[in-house]
């Protein structure tokens, strides 16, 4: 399961990148790769975007029980 979250932390991190770049320059880059947000595939990367974000609730209840 943590390879998971490292793939799905991955994909939130770009998320959260794009989001910011939204926000401070009116940017949207997975709409400017892939010809508008409108697009199929771009729906498809927020998609897994979003089920990224769903994995990574389970960082925040993680207990970190290794390094006892």
């Amino acid at each position: 399961m943590r390879t998971l979250q490292k793939i799905a932390l991955v994909f939130t991190i770009i998320g959260a990148l794009n989001w910011g770049m939204v926000g401070l320059f009116e940017i949207d880059i997975v709409a400017s790769l892939f010809n508008g947000s409108d697009s199929m595939i771009s729906r498809i990367i927020y998609i897994i975007i979003a089920i990224a974000g769903l994995i990574n609730i389970g960082l925040l209840f993680d207990h970190d029980d290794e390094k006892k």
